[in-house]
């Protein structure tokens, strides 16, 4: 039987450190809040500092699990649809001012279920760009809320 030898999980440490910085935002975004509690004692500023102080806790928790090694092993990656999901992301921020809302937003539909193992591609692109034109239509014309607008956009619904 072999004996392993419990080491640290310096990927705790790397998650310990992202919760402390949020905390810290959190706490120096709670500083920044008038503290006027009124009768009740409870100003904007508390909420945000009770989860920033559970946010410390958690950040100490898992570095004491990290420096004990009882983190379970992480599962290996599948790499193939992480990246069908940020080239859709990359598609959408490149799209978006150009070519629209609802082109861009298709993109990122479409290759978002790619990743997730729906498709074919074509279908989920078409039903992003129905979903996305709707929302869109909503957005501008019920809601008077602006979404870039392309050439699809204008012919659709004018302006």
């Amino acid at each position: 039987m072999e004996s392993r030898q419990r080491r640290p999980q310096w990927a705790a440490f790397v998650i310990a450190a992202g919760l402390a910085a949020m905390a810290l935002a959190l706490l120096m975004d709670a500083a920044g809040q008038k503290q006027d509690g009124g009768y009740a004692g409870v100003g904007p500023g508390d909420v945000p500092r009770m989860v920033a102080y559970g946010l410390l806790v958690l950040s100490g928790l898992t570095v004491v699990a990290g420096f004990r090694g009882a983190l379970p092993e992480p599962e290996v990656q599948n790499k193939g649809p992480v990246l069908w999901i940020l080239t859709g992301l990359g598609l959408q921020l490149v799209l978006l001012h150009w070519a629209g809302f609802a082109i861009a937003g298709a993109m990122l539909f479409g290759l978002t279920a790619r990743g997730f193992g729906k498709g074919p591609l074509w279908l989920t692109v078409g039903v992003g760009f129905l979903v996305a034109l709707g929302i869109h239509g909503v957005f501008d014309g019920l809601l008077n809320l602006n979404l870039p607008a392309g050439p699809v956009e204008r012919l659709v619904f004018g302006g």
